[in-house]
């Protein structure tokens, strides 16, 4: 294609699942439907709400011009529902491209379609874009924050390296014909989670799959406000990664423990070897790796909208090797639950 050349729009298929996300909804369906896009369709699968969805859609979508919905009466029994739900709607889809979100969400700009659409060229089926969370007080919210900031650093890096393993359902583009080429969710259809991770872990490589940072295109959403609920969804998430292809595991595994030594070993061998002169070289790694990561996050942090606070950054550093401590033992710990996405 010659350079002067603009390349043509394609359609574009927004899908958003809902379960009982009526407040949600009345916000989203707006912005959604406002996207400053030539050629989009808007489509929520609602699967088997009760809180008033099923009736705000059936009245409210007319008004909407880029948006239908679909119904979810039943799931079939030992399937994931938000996978036969998302399934449901991808193939009612009218266009190739499909654009994922969930109900929660709140796009940042109405040209969120258009910039994920940008980076979906001829020779990329996948865009990996970035979904953080709104900032709100306290302990928690920032841990969550920092959390989902961590993990774009590791997914986009490995993306941009050639190593793409993830991505994240609130803000991720694919291609229709790559999912039905996959058989969709087949290979783990009946594990809760994993419909854009473990989806990603099938199909993207390093030819296939392009990274997003444009700011209009970052997909705001709204985090857990209990330790318990924020728990059973790290648990979740936690339990699916173990289905990953083993080079991600053992990558991502040795970052976890990386960060896990680095601050045992600042912990333990500094009082051990305070009065010996090697404490000072225990000290200047320690300080090399701490201030040459703050430095690289610091200006990734600037690059994703500054949703961290610098001055933080080495705090949240050693919280964090203490909770990829805990939740990497709670994962070994077997548990049975009943299957459910929310």
């Amino acid at each position: 294609m010659p350079e002067n050349e603009t390349r043509k729009p394609e359609g574009v298929s927004v899908i958003v699942c809902a379960w009982n996300e009526l407040n949600n909804l009345r916000e989203l369906l707006p912005l959604l439907n406002n996207q400053s896009y030539p050629i989009f369709e808007v489509i929520i699968v609602d699967d088997r709400s009760w809180d008033g969805t099923f009736d705000y859609l059936l009245s409210e979508c007319a008004e909407y011009q880029n948006i239908r919905f679909l119904r979810v009466e039943e799931t079939p029994y030992h399937l994931s529902s938000k996978k036969y739900a998302l399934t449901l709607g991808i193939k009612s889809a009218k266009y190739n491209n499909l654009l994922l979100t969930d109900a929660d969400c709140l796009p940042q700009s109405n040209n969120w379609i258009a910039g994920m659409a940008e980076c979906l060229t001829p020779d990329k089926e996948i865009v990996l874009g970035f979904s953080p969370y709104f900032r709100q007080k306290g302990f928690l919210n920032n841990l969550i924050r920092y959390e989902t900031f961590n993990t774009v650093m590791q997914y986009f890096s490995f993306a941009l390296a050639g190593t793409p393993y993830m991505g994240v359902g609130r803000n991720l583009m694919y291609r229709k014909s790559l999912f039905l080429k996959n058989k969709g969710f087949a290979k783990h259809t009946n594990i809760v989670g994993g419909d854009d991770d473990l989806f990603m872990n099938d199909v993207a490589n390093a030819e296939n799959t392009a990274v997003c940072l444009n700011p209009e295109t970052f997909m705001y959403s709204f985090p857990k406000t209990t330790w318990k609920t924020w728990y059973r969804q790290k648990r979740r998430h936690l339990s699916v990664s173990k289905h990953y292809e083993l080079q991600h595991k053992i990558n991502l595994g040795g970052l976890g423990m990386s960060q896990i030594l680095t601050w045992l070993s600042f912990l333990i061998l500094i009082p051990i070897f305070f009065r010996n002169p090697l404490i000072y070289w225990l000290l200047g790694v320690f300080l090399f790796r701490l201030i040459s990561q703050w430095i690289v996050f610091s200006k990734a942090n600037k690059r994703l909208d500054n949703t961290l606070e610098v001055i933080t950054l080495p705090f949240w550093d050693g919280i964090f090797a203490l909770y990829f401590l805990i939740m990497g033992i709670n994962n070994f710990i077997p548990r049975k639950r009943k299957m459910r996405w929310r």
